[in-house]
């Protein structure tokens, strides 16, 4: 029951429970002007949680929040809650929460690759001449069909194919998505870390037309598909899911950087790293020294400079995994500088621009960090191609400021 009381100076408001002599039920609300107690004991000896008269109890709980074991936040809600902020807008919303289920069924594939026989070569090469796996495909076509059925994505450009796809189911939005499906694909066949990257490009108003499915694309439609090729400093949203022991989808929308675990037990993304902050320095750097000799020699000492013990008798430690994804989520957390330069035989070095430089710089420059092609911020550089290569340092901001010294 509630009931109002006067305590002197301020009227309040608590609860207990009186139960008439009749029947057992509540007893009917009273006023009274003077300390209430029970066989002269004083009211105030009694846990009873007192509130200004005319505060609710929902208004209380949210001044006062108190969490349990059992709270947690999904990725649903906490897009829902940037959506009511208006950091996004419900189209964007849409288009996340299809690349949240892209990547459950790209990491239940991989969980089942030996079983189900998703192991090994598919036997076609994508557009830059590589062999492609079979999830490299298969994951590819799981990316595009969720993109489309979301209905708010106008172009789509993936890593595997070999030009921008302009959607035809689209209602509204017509973001530009670029996304690498399956990020060190080599290492499916042994269970290892990989990853898939996306980014996100707001629409070119100039760009949206109606597309049917026999028609042609004139030049203006072709230049208009062509747009893609934005910098990374035009991305309103990108991100990565980690498939290994765990599956970790991490996200930025422009206001830092947001882990979520996928819980197996109810198939959601749950919230376990809000609002990443990578350290400003790291003792792991993460280069393939397999290429050590095919590097300029400034890079080559800067190698040396962190091999050398310090003062305290410790060096870096090398971690090499193969997988962009894998080498920034651990970047992310712990710190360091990971390293894919350009060498004798690949003059701009091995990834992708748009799919992979981008959209992982963003990420890790949200969270504090810093990412440099060697020279120049890579947020700034402009993609001339749609499969354009770069050669990438990123990590803590301090270990990037190192390694510029040694490469000036």
């Amino acid at each position: 029951m509630v009931r109002t009381i006067s305590s002197s100076p301020q009227q309040t408001l608590f609860s207990t429970s009186l139960f008439s002599s009749s029947g057992g039920f509540p007893s009917s609300n009273f006023s009274i002007r003077r300390p209430y107690s029970f066989s002269g004991t004083s009211a105030a000896k009694f846990p009873i949680r007192a509130v200004s008269l005319g505060t609710t109890e929902p208004e209380i709980r949210s001044k006062n929040p108190i969490r349990s074991g059992f709270d947690v936040e999904n990725l649903t809600t906490w897009l829902l809650k940037q959506e009511q902020s208006g950091q996004i807008d419900a189209e964007l919303t849409i288009v996340l929460s299809s690349i949240s289920l892209a990547c459950k069924q790209i990491a239940s594939l991989l969980q089942r690759s030996s079983i189900i026989n998703l192991t090994g070569a598919h036997g076609t090469m994508n557009v830059q001449g590589e062999d492609q796996k079979k999830l490299d495909v298969i994951s590819n076509e799981l990316f595009c069909s969720c993109l489309r059925s979301s209905g708010r994505t106008g172009i789509i450009a993936s890593e595997e194919e070999d030009v921008p796809v302009a959607v035809e189911e689209t209602y509204s939005g017509n973001y530009v998505v670029v996304f690498d499906p399956i990020d060190g694909s080599a290492n499916i066949d042994t269970a290892l870390t990989t990853g898939s990257i996306f980014g996100i490009y707001a629409p070119d108003k100039q760009c949206l037309f109606d597309i049917d499915d026999d028609s042609v694309l004139n030049q203006e439609e072709q230049k208009c598909i062509m747009n893609v090729c934005q910098p990374g400093n035009n991305l309103l949203a990108a991100g990565y899911c980690l498939y290994s022991s765990s599956v970790v989808f991490t996200i930025s929308i422009g206001k830092g950087v947001f882990a979520f675990t996928l819980d197996p037990t109810y198939g959601e993304f749950v919230l376990t790293h809000p609002n990443i902050k990578i350290p400003t320095l790291g003792k792991i750097y993460s280069f393939n020294e397999g290429n050590y000799d095919l590097w300029d020699d400034k890079l080559q000492k800067y190698i040396d400079h962190l091999r050398q013990p310090t003062s305290s008798g410790k060096s870096y430690s090398g971690r090499y995994i193969g997988c962009l994804v894998g080498e920034i989520h651990r970047m992310l957390l712990v710190g360091g500088i990971y390293g894919n330069p350009a060498n004798v035989n690949n003059k701009n070095g091995n990834l992708r621009l748009l799919y992979e430089c981008a959209p992982m710089s963003y990420l890790v420059e949200q969270a504090g960090g810093k990412a440099i092609d060697g020279q120049r911020r890579i947020l700034d550089i402009e993609p001339t191609k749609i499969h354009q290569r770069s050669p990438i340092f990123i990590g803590s901001s301090e270990e990037v400021e190192k390694l510029q010294k040694f490469l000036a």
